[in-house]
């Protein structure tokens, strides 16, 4: 079963107006133009973006549910704080613990339709030289979410994948860091994975996946604060 991806919706066609004002927040989030912990406000961005407050409200409605929002009473609206040392570190330890089995179970389970559905997102996210800007990088940010994602859902495995999915792991990920090479080296890790899961190799499969998260851990662990 393929993830249904909001990305690919604005990217691909025009945008309704709730997924253009969401995706336009989701970039100063992930950009850094809006600071992790800063507040934000509802007025400003109704004016900057120059619609009413409505749908502003629900695309922070919908970040605050993927984790990069949080919202008090009384107070309104933050972006989310980065990811401590210690989150920071159970995040990686409990991704190598579901992700490389979620990608040996994917590689026995996978429909035929989903492995062409991972053969159509990993040919998206290809050609680093195309997520050149911090806009680009945002996007990629969910690209990369959906990649994750539709491994997991592939697995079989309904715990697991909600699991991962409740980590909201690569929008928290992505915005330590603004790096192109980031990018170039994920997208040759993903081909990898890709690979073997559509090669119905799980002992393959499992070790790329292993890899891939203990290469992201060493790209991003310079960022954090200890």
């Amino acid at each position: 079963m393929a993830v249904p991806s909001a990305v690919a919706g604005l990217l691909q066609r025009p945008a309704r107006l709730g997924d253009e004002v969401y995706g336009r927040i989701f970039s100063q989030i992930m950009s850094l133009d809006i600071a992790p912990g800063g507040k934000i406000s509802v007025d400003a961005l109704a004016r900057e973006l120059g619609v009413s407050q409505t749908p502003i409200r629900e695309a922070l409605g919908r970040l605050e549910g993927e984790g990069l929002v949080t919202k008090t009473h009384l107070v309104g609206y933050r972006a989310a704080p980065r990811l401590s040392a210690q989150q920071f570190d159970d995040l990686y330890d409990l991704r190598l613990v579901l992700e490389p089995y979620a990608a040996a179970a994917a590689a026995r389970k996978i429909s035929d339709s989903d492995i062409g559905h991972l053969l159509a997102l990993s040919g998206r996210m290809d050609g680093a030289g195309e997520w050149g800007g911090r806009d680009e990088y945002a996007h990629f940010a969910r690209f990369d979410m959906e990649f994750h994602d539709q491994v997991a859902v592939s697995s079989g495995n309904a715990m697991a994948s909600e699991a991962l999915g409740r980590l909201h792991t690569h929008v928290h990920l992505f915005r330590l860091v603004y790096h192109e090479q980031a990018i170039a080296a994920a997208l040759a890790e993903h081909a990898v994975i890709v690979s073997a899961i559509a090669a119905r190799d799980a002992g393959g499969a499992h070790e790329a996946m292993r890899l891939h998260i203990e290469k992201s851990r060493e790209r991003f662990v310079s960022r954090i604060e200890r």
